[in-house]
């Protein structure tokens, strides 16, 4: 039976998908205390990878969708850390997002809010956070976003 968090997000039509593997020499978060880190997620859909740079060949709203994947991948590693029960999140703490964008793209904030409202939605209080939307000339594989997250657990 899902818990609290997980049935919000079947209402919302969002099953999660088993925990990405790490795609170089990392591990996927580490705990220290109630405080769990969690690396680096890039948006995999049903496709592949979401590539582009935003401010060329990728718009906002792509973006946004690109950022929304890998908020879902954030909370498959933290079911993952919490032993398979997600309802052992207290909150989001805080997200930093990576957005691939040209020299004059100034929207990293509209496009890492696709995580943030995403999270507010799935987990209410619990999913408001403090964050950072930064741009980066490249990103690994191309990818148009990657986003890191803190997190409270019990």
């Amino acid at each position: 039976m899902a818990g609290n968090f997980e049935g919000k997000l079947l209402e919302m039509g969002v099953t999660l998908p088993d925990a990405p593997a790490p795609a170089a020499k990392y591990v996927p978060y580490v705990q220290v205390g109630d405080t769990l880190y969690v690396s680096g997620q890039i948006p995999i859909g049903a496709d592949g990878m979401i590539t582009g740079k935003l401010g060329d060949d990728l718009d906002v709203d792509a973006g946004a969708a690109a950022a929304r994947i890998c908020a879902i991948s954030l909370l498959a590693q933290v079911k993952a850390a919490c032993g398979g029960d997600l309802d052992r999140l207290v909150r989001v703490v805080k997200l930093t997002g990576f957005v691939n964008s040209t020299g004059d793209f100034g929207d990293q904030p509209k496009v890492i809010n696709g995580a943030s409202d995403f999270l507010a939605q799935a987990l209410g209080e619990a999913g408001r956070h403090a964050r950072s939307a930064v741009s980066a000339a490249a990103l690994p594989f191309g990818v148009a976003v990657e986003i890191e997250g803190i997190f409270q657990i019990r």
